[in-house]
């Protein structure tokens, strides 16, 4: 989060025109610190350049807005609908927000935090282990559905896995599509992978990267089976994962960010 003259320096609008689309359009939603600061985040800087966009393809200023604005209010709609069971909204408001963003908008600007406040409505009991299960199925069936081959290609090549027993495979999938977006070529074994299994494969497929995922501190950490799979190919650890005594990149956060950050990571590997 960043006060508007960072978001006037990032997206190369003036503050004075910030101010005025956020009073005229509500184009901006800003959050307000204790001290009455306004604070913008990533989705603001995303609306100011479809506005942008907008204008520079001949929309008047309310026109470019509503455009711009359009997508947030479908991603307000997401939630509720996958809440309450309905499968038909739900597919119909990704169609829309797929027609009107790049791949990468559509995860950041919807899909994580729609599955980020069902996680946290989970966790204070608010949301049942039914919806949960409906929203998570439905939104890993629509993504799994958008790269059939996620092996083609002349790219490096990732092979992801989640640890044994870890059956949370979706923040994984994100994260695989987004490299794939990339140009990454994904070998994706999924949920509650055997160690053996992912070395197995490393040795065969030989990655330039290998990514293990857990969604839970995993004690005491499997550093043997661990030095294996880095002997073999660079080994990166997302989520939680106990410190270890083994080389390995260790990835936390947005799925979309960490895909962006190994760029040319093959040629430095």
């Amino acid at each position: 989060m960043y006060r508007i003259g960072e978001l006037a320096r990032r997206t190369g609008t003036s503050a004075d025109l910030l101010r005025a689309w956020e009073r005229r359009y509500g184009l901006l939603r800003p959050q307000r610190t204790n001290g009455g600061f306004r604070l913008y985040g990533e989705e603001d800087a995303a609306r100011v350049e479809r506005m942008r966009n907008g204008l520079s393809q001949g929309l008047a200023a309310a026109e470019a807005a509503e455009a711009a604005i359009a997508p947030v209010e479908r991603s307000e709609e997401l939630l509720p609908a996958l809440l309450r069971f309905d499968g038909q909204r739900a597919h119909d408001l990704l169609d829309d927000l797929f027609a009107r963003l790049s791949f990468e908008g559509v995860l950041r600007e919807s899909i994580q935090p729609v599955l980020r406040e069902i996680g946290e409505r989970w966790s204070r009991g608010e949301v049942t282990i039914a919806q949960e299960h409906f929203a998570s199925n439905l939104l890993r069936g629509r993504l799994l559905a958008l790269m059939p081959r996620w092996d083609q290609g002349i790219g490096p090549r990732a092979l992801l896995a989640c640890a044994p027993g870890d059956l949370h495979d979706l923040p994984l999938v994100t994260f695989g599509l987004a490299l794939r977006a990339r140009g990454w070529r994904i070998v994706f074994l999924g949920a509650d992978t055997p160690l053996e299994v992912v070395r197995s494969t490393a040795a065969l497929e030989q990655p330039e990267l290998v990514v293990l995922a857990s969604s839970s501190l995993r004690e005491p950490a499997p550093v043997a089976e661990l030095a294996a799979i880095a002997a073999i190919s660079p080994l990166a650890l997302a989520g939680r994962w106990p410190d270890v005594a083994v080389p390995a990149l260790r990835l936390e956060g947005d799925p979309v960010e960490l895909a962006a950050s190994l760029d040319g990571f093959a040629g430095r590997s």
